[in-house]
């Protein structure tokens, strides 16, 4: 199918949004419009209604019309699910179905229909799915919220365990009949006091983390204890080292973990959260945020690559609002960009410029708006950033040997933290790996062989790694699968220059890019 809008009218025909998925004139949109309420058929109950040119699929509800504008060719069973899937998503954020609610609520329908149709296509997706997207829920943002509050909160409880200590040490101190000095109630001077006394504690200025002569050394945490009570996690730093010996002794990857009160203090005061622009960022910055989805097939061949980019603008300062961003696009694989609504379509079109429709209005400031996105499918194996060939054989003693390479075949990337994920059979005494150019982990509680390298360019485009295992066989191996990150983008487009709109001076700008893995996966 080919659709060409989507709009929401009043029943007395009245256009209240309209939303266009090809190149229309405005004059050609709104004749289409006005059309529309003088051919629905009176006491008649359907559901299309045609003209020479385009065919009218709509609904009403209750004071409302949901009209779609498609071509005559364009299969009419799969207007009215698309119109039906329409349908469902207008009562997700107009409740009350009337004109006040759609006008509230115009930019989140209109993000919402960019997801149900892009370039005249019906996009695979359901209603949850477009919930989520509008919403842009963030799984990594909760996890960082999460251990962020965990981490506030370990802090807390050892800034009340450093309080006790020092009070226990004034005790101690008015019982031997040692005075204090003046201001020995603060935390300073009681540190600096107990570093003059003879036999006293120790104290390290630099973290003033006090310890008490007394203070147990760390074996005797690790020994199993026989009064069975559990380990309680984030009381004390010991406990946390503790849990963290035994992940490892089972074969678990942990991150350092780092208890010393500079770091939770940090954590605690630290400002801004995930989406603040870096501290040399600009007051005109740019975000370039390109993720791949690609499944390639164990005996080679593309089933599927999908590549998915936008391009975020954060204004700092209200006098750099009024601007143009010039953009230089060097792609020739037909990659499909599609602008935000209020930008202007015909100078990204012709010029590679993004710039609001109405030249005197500014962008909003302080506010991160996504100004241009794209997206690119293909099943060219040639497109493949990194390519995996994967060779398990089994041999005669019951194992497999496995020989794994990587090529990358667009040495205009640089990826970052390359992680390759093989999966190996459970049972046996783990892999015996005999060459590897970089560095791998086995976690044995997940049953993979981590492959790892910092930088994949074009200094080293290719490598290899060998390694057999005592048990299993060939279709053991897969899925495997791949992670990175690079700072070029896989779109070759590039932003040039900023300029003010009211002189055409240079406005300075910064750019982040971010080009990562979502799934990427050879089964």
């Amino acid at each position: 199918m080919v659709l060409l809008a989507a709009a929401i009218l009043l029943k007395s025909g009245k256009t209240l949004l309209s939303r266009q998925f090809v190149e229309m004139t405005k004059s050609r949109i709104e004749g289409l419009l006005a059309a529309f309420p003088k051919l629905i058929p009176a006491g008649k109950q359907h559901t299309f209604v045609e003209t020479d040119s385009v065919r009218y699929v709509y609904q009403p509800l209750e004071k409302l019309y949901i009209v779609l504008i498609t071509t005559k060719a364009s299969n009419i069973l799969e207007d009215l699910e698309t119109l039906r899937l329409f349908a469902k998503v207008i009562p997700e954020y107009c409740r009350n179905l009337e004109e006040s609610d759609v006008m509230d609520n115009a930019f989140n329908l209109i993000f919402a229909f960019d997801e149900i149709v892009a370039l005249g296509y019906r996009e695979n997706v359901n209603l949850a799915q477009i919930r989520t997207f509008v919403e842009m829920d963030s799984h990594e943002e909760k996890v960082y919220q999460a251990v962020r509050k965990s981490q506030e909160k370990e802090a807390m409880q050892k800034m009340r365990e450093k309080a006790k200590e020092l009070q226990r040490q004034r005790l101690e101190n008015q019982k031997r009949g040692i005075k204090p000095t003046s201001g020995s109630g603060s935390y300073t001077s009681m540190s600096s006091s107990g570093s003059s006394m003879s036999g006293g504690p120790s104290v390290i200025s630099s973290d003033t983390s006090i310890q008490p002569p007394s203070e147990p050394t760390r074996s005797s945490f690790m020994k199993p204890s026989g009064t069975g009570k559990a380990l309680k996690l984030g009381s004390k730093s010991r406990d946390v080292e503790s849990f963290v010996d035994q992940l490892k002794s089972e074969g678990e990857r942990v991150a350092p973990v780092n208890t010393s009160n500079n770091v939770n203090n940090k954590t605690i005061s630290g400002g801004g959260g995930g989406n603040q622009p870096s501290s040399n960022a600009e007051d005109v910055h740019l975000k370039i945020d390109e993720t791949i989805a690609l499944t390639a097939g164990r005996d080679g061949g593309l089933q599927n690559m999908e590549v998915h980019g936008t391009s975020i603008l954060r204004v700092q300062e209200e006098s750099s609002c009024m601007i143009r961003i010039q953009f230089d696009n060097a792609d020739t694989r037909g990659i499909q960009f599609q602008t935000h609504p209020n930008v202007d379509k015909d100078l990204f079109r012709n010029k590679y410029q993004i710039g609001l429709k109405n030249a005197q209005k500014p962008f909003p400031v302080n506010t991160d708006v996504p100004i241009l996105k794209w997206r690119y499918q293909t099943t060219d194996e040639t497109q493949i950033p990194l390519s995996i060939n994967c060779w398990p054989s089994e041999n005669g003693s019951g194992g497999c040997d496995v020989n794994i390479e990587y090529e990358l075949q667009n040495e205009d990337l640089e990826l970052n933290d390359v992680t390759i994920i093989i999966p190996v059979p459970s049972g046996g005494s783990g892999p015996v790996v005999s060459e590897c150019e970089g560095d791998y982990v086995y976690e044995a509680r997940k049953n993979h062989l981590l492959w790892q390298l910092p930088v994949i360019d074009s200094s080293n485009k290719t490598g290899s790694m060998e390694f057999s295992v005592p048990n299993g066989h060939a279709s053991q191996f897969f899925p495997v699968q791949v992670s990175f990150h690079s700072s070029q983008a896989f779109a070759r487009l590039s932003v040039i220059n900023v300029k003010s709109v009211e002189d055409g001076s240079v406005v300075k700008h910064s750019v982040d890019t971010v080009f990562s893995t979502k799934t990427y996966e050879i089964v």
